[in-house]
């Protein structure tokens, strides 16, 4: 391996000091808001199989095994040097016994997925940020890892995403996704026919403006009706995150 392969990144204090992460230089994907707000919507269960779908270094995982101590975790990332970091992390924060790391594409065909470890009908909890776009709706980054993480190399990547969502989860195993708001008709298209019980929530950047982002949260196979949840504002008027937003920075239940 090249030393720049080996370098570590500084481990960073995430969640109020709940967690330390090693992240990627800035320039590549890293953990922000998106993941601090999927982990907060992680209602996990004793004894619940977590799985955190496109991982990136496992922001999200960790946070649900720091919170739910029973859970077990799987976090599951295509990117190399990303899920060395996942598992770096894992380790750094006392976690590895609870946490695997698996890398795998998650748009790959069924075999290749299932010869990766990610087996159908085994996972109570699915968590996942998708990337953002569509191939060829979006200009690329010319960072190569972070265009990878931000948008699908192929069309229909998005539907083919929640299928393996759909895969994994258990009947009855609930899954919960942030995207943006934009791609809300997207998302629901492709989690048609597959969960029910949906619930949106919408993500403000403050009260006065549209959404940016969704929360969106089902079960596998149920037949429940959807349901509106009240929006989620990030920032008061003085530009300062909400206290519900600034909590969940903090790694406090909402």
């Amino acid at each position: 391996m090249s030393g720049a392969t080996d370098a570590l990144p500084p481990a960073e204090s995430w969640l109020g000091g709940r967690l330390s992460l090693r992240q990627p230089p800035r320039g590549a994907h890293r953990a922000g808001t998106d993941a601090v707000l999927l982990a907060s919507a992680a209602a996990a269960q004793a004894g619940d199989v977590v799985c955190d779908l496109g991982a990136g270094t496992g922001a999200v995982g960790l946070a649900v095994a720091r919170a739910h101590p029973e859970a077990r975790v799987m976090l599951v990332e295509r990117d190399p040097e990303a899920a060395r970091l996942a598992g770096l992390n894992a380790e750094e924060n006392g976690l590895a016994a609870r946490v695997r790391v698996i890398e795998a594409d998650v748009t790959a065909p069924g075999r290749e997925r299932r010869a990766a470890g990610l087996l159908p009908d085994s996972v109570d909890l699915l968590l996942t940020n998708p990337p953002f776009f569509e191939a060829g709706r979006h200009r690329a980054s010319p960072v190569a890892v972070r265009a990878a993480a931000h948008g699908f190399p192929e069309p229909g990547g998005l539907e083919a995403w929640l299928r393996t969502c759909a895969d994994l989860l258990r009947p009855g195993g609930r899954l919960v996704l942030i995207h943006r708001a934009d791609a809300l008709p997207a998302c629901l298209d492709a989690l048609a026919g597959r969960f029910g019980a949906l619930q949106v929530t919408p993500v403000q950047p403050r009260t006065e403006a549209p959404a940016i982002r969704v929360l969106v949260a089902g079960v596998r196979g149920s037949r429940a009706p959807f349901a509106l949840a009240p929006a989620l504002v990030l920032h008061g008027p003085d530009g300062r995150f909400t206290e519900r937003a600034e909590a969940m920075h903090r790694g406090e239940t909402p």
